[in-house]
């Protein structure tokens, strides 16, 4: 819980985004009832102590609020972002992109794709934070690489939620050591990560 307080306290001192009443117990099982998936433990805390809700928008914007409004927010919207990173893949898929740890691509393009989905509606949920960021969901855990998913391409965004907010909404060099680097802890996820 104190990565999500600490990054929370960060983000408010940036000053970057409208930060509205934290989530309650309730809205947060709502939410997690609601949308099928529980939030990681930091990420909970982080959203308990204050939900970020607005911002202003910056040309060539993917939405147009990167901040998931779970209190307020259109449920469509929502689970638009929730299937962002999966819907990512199986574009890809269609566009001819296989995993080697998937084994062999089948030929028929059709097939391909219901494998690909077959195998993505298995894998750990990400839940967004902000934008195309996303952290693994899961309650019991907490510390995770915030990831940012952009189809197949998907990097560290932040060692843990603290460093993410640093990165994203301070200056990032001023927070990177030379040795940065780094990992996915979620199973499929990290397949696509650059090794170290």
């Amino acid at each position: 819980m104190k990565l999500g307080i600490e990054a929370a306290r960060l983000l408010a001192v940036a000053d970057c985004c409208e930060i509205a009443p934290g989530l309650s117990e309730a809205e947060l099982q709502r939410i997690e009832q609601e949308y099928g998936f529980e939030f990681a433990d930091d990420h909970r805390a982080f959203l308990a102590s204050g939900l970020p809700v607005s911002q202003p928008p910056e040309e060539g914007d993917t939405w147009e609020n990167p901040w998931p409004d779970w209190r307020n927010g259109d449920p469509k919207g929502l689970r638009e972002r929730l299937e962002w990173p999966v819907e990512g893949i199986s574009l890809s898929v269609r566009r001819g992109y296989w995993h080697p740890s998937w084994g062999q691509r089948p030929e028929d393009a059709d097939e391909a794709l219901q494998q690909a989905q077959a195998l993505l509606a298995r894998v750990p949920k990400l839940v967004p934070i902000y934008g195309h960021r996303f952290l693994p969901a899961g309650h019991g855990s907490h510390g995770h690489p915030v990831l940012s998913v952009w189809g197949t391409d998907i990097i560290c965004y932040g060692t843990d939620l603290v460093d993410y907010v640093n990165h994203e909404f301070d200056d990032f060099d001023a927070h990177t050591p030379d040795d940065w680097r780094p990992q996915a802890t979620v199973s499929f996820w990290r397949d696509f990560l650059p090794k170290a």
